[in-house]
């Protein structure tokens, strides 16, 4: 009875969060659609202006619309942090499978590889990589994805070597089964927990990560609509438009929030479920 209560109070959870994860990222993907003014038309009459009907988050020194700016940052910052933690998932998961399934010299070398990423904070260099190739959004997925995968690379080789030998690991190589028929039908749905959970939470790491790097004026440049460069952009007329920052770093702090939220409602509901 207690674990039906459990599992049906994390279900709960998970749906609670899931339903503002799905309206973000509706909100981006039809941004084009709601924004209610062009995101990029400038208006030297109404430069800095305060929130209003026609306005509703103001507009900043360039007199745009900092609304429809934030709606169409919406689709650079998620869909880009979502693509970039798919594609840094699907790197580290094989490499890391490969790495505890073979052992030797493949996992000596992908594992000496991740100590070595993992010597420099991931943000540092993503600002030196960052640094040297240029702006852009392709330049800061890049740096930012350059050591993303060593967390998955890590999780999902400590998850093969407990599962290699188990028996029905066991019974799957010496039926004959070639090793991409174990990695996909036998290792990974029983490794993808773990990885979900923590993709889900990268994906806010990730926005903060590319956020950072446009705040810094090495990501995202203008006058292409991103949270973190609209902040960069705006901060030195924070006491005369306020609205200017608050508006972008709100939709970050809360898009990070939901995610995480989502990571950690998902975590619970897989746990429960591996108990009952």
């Amino acid at each position: 009875m207690l674990n039906r209560h459990a599992s049906l109070s994390s279900k709960r959870r998970l749906v609670i969060f899931l339903v503002p994860a799905a309206v973000l990222l509706l909100l981006s993907l039809f941004a084009p659609l709601l924004a209610p003014n062009d995101p990029n038309a400038t208006s030297a009459m109404m430069m800095n202006h305060a929130p209003c009907a026609d306005y509703p988050f103001g507009t900043d020194q360039l007199g745009r619309c900092i609304c429809s700016r934030v709606l169409m940052g919406a689709g650079t910052s998620i869909f880009s942090a979502a693509l970039l933690v798919i594609l840094t998932f699907l790197a580290g998961a094989t490499l890391g499978i490969l790495a505890g399934w073979y052992g030797g010299i493949a996992d000596a070398v992908i594992m000496r590889i991740c100590d070595v990423m993992l010597a420099f904070p991931q943000m540092v260099l993503a600002i030196a990589v960052a640094g040297i190739l240029g702006g852009g959004m392709t330049n800061a997925m890049l740096a930012m994805g350059i050591s993303g995968w060593t967390l998955y690379a890590r999780l999902a080789r400590a998850q093969v070597l407990s599962l290699k030998e188990e028996p029905y690991v066991q019974a799957a190589r010496l039926s004959g089964l070639r090793f991409p028929r174990i990695m996909f039908g036998t290792l990974l749905p029983n490794i993808l927990g773990p990885l979900v959970v923590n993709a889900t939470t990268q994906i806010g790491v990730m926005m903060i990560g590319i956020a950072g790097l446009s705040f810094l004026g090495i990501g995202v440049t203008e006058p292409h609509a991103e949270w973190g460069s609209m902040i960069n952009f705006s901060r030195s007329y924070i006491r005369l438009a306020p609205w200017a920052v608050f508006a972008p770093a709100a939709a970050i702090v809360l898009t990070v929030m939901v995610f995480n939220c989502l990571g950690d409602s998902i975590r619970d509901y897989l746990d429960v479920g591996g108990e009952k």
